[in-house]
Formats: structure tokens, C-alpha cells, sequence
């Protein structure tokens, strides 16, 4: 049975009011973000983890131990717009890079995908509703803006682990999840009498999954992962074998973002001899289970998937497969990871990196595939 929390949502005008003084209630006079003609290269940054950590008094426990400052999300922000004045690595660490537009400078972003785990706990939660402190901090960062202090470009938010399990006191159990569904279906879900600040091609009202097109690119958004039923929520493989029929059957390149990936922390069961979960453990899945990945990978391998990048691991960055698609994972965003990427009819490059505490980049990891049949 489907939770109360996604057939009651509460009205999007109550959340536009409490983050119109970010400028939440400005999105109609916003122009769409232009998308690219069928054959211009795409270029897009993702980052995930980024742990907004601020309440009312101070921040959530740990978070300062751990970095998950304001101070580190101003750093990140503005090492991601300034972004531009780099160029496409050459080499990283004495290697060459391999990628075919090496030494080229870097177009500006057409947007920014973020992975899950916009907050650390729940939006911020109190003992009681109200406008969770940390999503008001993530939006004020996070959500297009001018200044110093925000992003320059269209955000695609996503939610992971720590947006959507926490629970409110009861009766309250489903609040937080909802404050953060709400904030995505503001920011995304376009209707006849409302305009999004980015909207999309195609929301599933559900799930809150959702996907858009930039020329013949389609990228699609999972949240935590694509067939997550967790917490009552509505499995979203329906929709997205739609979506795909509808806007990939013809072969065209798709990207796939959500939260959980292949790696050892992403896959790691309970181990009863530990006493913990680990990727070694032969009890129930910490995260997702084995099920549920070779179902998403059943119903991708009928399609031109080009790349699926996510977040939820925090230290390492990665590169690596999961079947016939690559994955992508930089490190958290409070500790200033992003992956950056770039896709022409021809190739798929992407860079991990890091931003230092300078607002300085350091790339970290390199990739570069020719697509079968690419014209020469």
C-alpha cells in the first residue's frame, strides 16, 4: 500500500512560501534552460552528498568533526562556477588523459545533477513540522542564483539514504520524506498553471522520478535508486521502462543518476559474525539488494545507456562497470567532489575532481569511450 505521504501531499504553495525569501517564488519568470541542437556536444556536472548540516542553533551532531560545514559548501559552489576557467586535463598525475577533447576549454555546464543526500538528516528535522533548516541551506547554495555564494546554473535535485529514511515523531513519521518530495516537485514538475525553476519532459507524480532532454541526449533522475520501495514509496521501474520506450527507443545515448551504486559500501550485506554490514556479509542488504540491481540492469540493456553516475560512498573516487554501463562516483560534495562530462555525437568524456579549500581543482580521474558506429 502506497503511504499517506504521497497520496496527501500538502499544497505546493505552502513550500513556495517558506523559501520565497531565496527567491523559490521568482521560477515562472525564469526562462527554460536552452538545450543543445541533436549533434552539439553536452557539457554537465554531477555532484552528490552534499549533507547540508545547519539547524536552527548550530549544526547536526558531528557534522563540523566530519566537514560538513556552510564553509565547505561556499568552497564547492564556487569552485564548480568557476569551472570555465579551466581546461580539459591533459594529463592527471603524469598520465595522459586520453580524452578527446584533452587541452580544450571548458564550455559552461548546462546544468548541475545532484546524486542524493542533499541533507543530512531528514531536510533538518525538529520535534515538530516546519521548514527544515537544511533544506533552506541546500537550496540557498544549490538552487541558480547570482553572487558569490550560489550556483550559476540549472540544478536537477535528487534525493539518497539520509533525504527520505529518517522518521518524525509520530504522528508526524512521514513529514520530513514529504518536505523533500515537495522540494523536487516544485523545483521540476511542470503543469498547466505552474512553472517550475527547471522544468522536465516527464515526472512521475509516484516516484518523483523524472527525466529531460538536452538535444538527443536523455538523462534521467532515479533518487535513491530506480525500484526503490523503501519507506511505502511507489516502485518507479514502471515508469521508467515508459519513459525509456518513449524517449530512447530510437537508440539515443541516455544517462542515468541516483544515489546507490555497485561499490562495496553500495552493495554490502550484514555480517552476523561482525556484527556489522559489510561487503563480505551474507544477511539482509544494508541498501539495496542484489534483486533490485539486476532488475534496473534487465530493463537497461535493451537501451543505449552511456553512463550512470552516482553518490552515496564518500571517500574514494571511482570509475568503473556494473554489466555494460559504466558508472561514475566522485567523492561527497562537502569534501568538494564533482564529476564533470562531456558528450558529442562521437564521444563520452568525463573527469572526476576535487575543489579545494582555495576554490582551486584538482582532476583526480579520467574516462573517454568512442560510441559504436560514431560517424568520423
Amino acid at each position: 500500500m502506497v503511504s499517506s505521504f504521497l497520496r496527501d501531499r500538502p499544497s505546493r504553495r505552502r513550500v513556495l512560501a517558506g523559501l520565497a525569501a531565496t527567491g523559490f517564488a521568482a521560477a515562472a519568470a525564469r526562462p527554460q534552460p536552452s538545450r543543445a541542437a541533436p549533434d552539439a556536444p553536452v557539457t554537465l556536472l554531477f555532484c552528490a552528498d552534499i549533507h547540508a548540516c545547519r539547524m536552527a542553533s548550530g549544526l547536526s551532531p558531528h557534522c563540523a568533526a566530519e566537514g560538513k560545514t556552510d564553509a565547505s559548501l561556499r568552497s564547492h559552489v564556487a569552485g564548480l562556477n568557476g569551472l570555465r576557467r579551466h581546461r580539459w586535463p591533459t594529463e592527471i598525475d603524469g598520465r595522459a588523459t586520453g580524452l578527446s577533447c584533452a587541452g580544450a576549454p571548458i564550455d559552461a555546464p548546462r546544468g548541475l545533477v545532484v546524486g542524493g543526500d542533499m541533507t543530512d538528516d531528514g531536510g533538518g528535522q525538529t520535534a515538530q513540522p516546519s521548514e527544515g533548516t537544511q533544506l533552506l541551506q541546500f537550496s540557498q547554495r544549490y538552487q541558480q542564483g547570482v553572487g558569490p555564494e550560489r550556483i550559476h546554473m540549472p540544478v536537477y535535485v535528487g534525493l539518497g539514504n539520509h533525504d527520505l529514511d529518517q522518521d518524525g515523531p509520530p504522528p508526524h513519521q512521514d513529514w520530513y520524506r514529504r518536505e523533500l518530495r515537495d522540494y523536487v516537485e516544485v523545483n521540476h514538475r511542470p503543469s498547466v498553471i505552474f512553472h517550475p525553476l527547471v522544468p522536465v519532459d516527464s515526472y512521475d507524480a509516484e516516484s518523483d522520478c523524472y527525466s529531460w532532454n538536452w538535444g538527443r541526449l536523455h538523462l534521467v533522475q532515479g533518487h535513491r535508486f530506480i525500484g526503490d520501495t523503501n519507506k511505502s514509496a511507489p516502485n518507479s521501474l514502471p515508469w521508467l521502462k515508459s519513459d525509456l520506450e518513449t524517449y530512447a527507443g530510437d537508440g539515443r545515448p541516455v544517462i542515468l543518476f541516483q544515489h546507490y551504486g555497485w561499490d562495496p559500501f553500495s552493495v554490502e550485506h550484514w555480517d552476523p559474525e561482525k556484527t556489522t554490514f559489510d561487503d563480505t556479509g551474507r544477511g539482509p542488504a544494508h541498501w539495496w539488494t542484489a534483486a533490485d540491481r539486476a532488475a534496473l540492469l534487465d530493463l537497461l540493456s535493451g537501451y543505449n545507456v552511456i553512463g550512470l553516475f552516482h553518490g552515496h560512498e564518500h571517500d574514494t573516487p571511482m570509475i568503473y562497470r556494473a554489466g555494460s554501463v559504466d558508472l561514475f562516483k566522485p567523492i561527497a560534495a562537502f569534501k568538494g567532489g564533482f564529476a564533470l562530462a562531456r558528450v558529442s555525437d562521437r564521444f563520452m568524456d568525463v573527469v572526476l575532481g576535487e575543489v579545494a579549500q582555495d576554490d582551486e581543482v584538482r582532476f583526480t580521474l579520467a574516462f573517454t569511450k568512442e560510441f559504436a558506429g560514431a560517424r568520423k
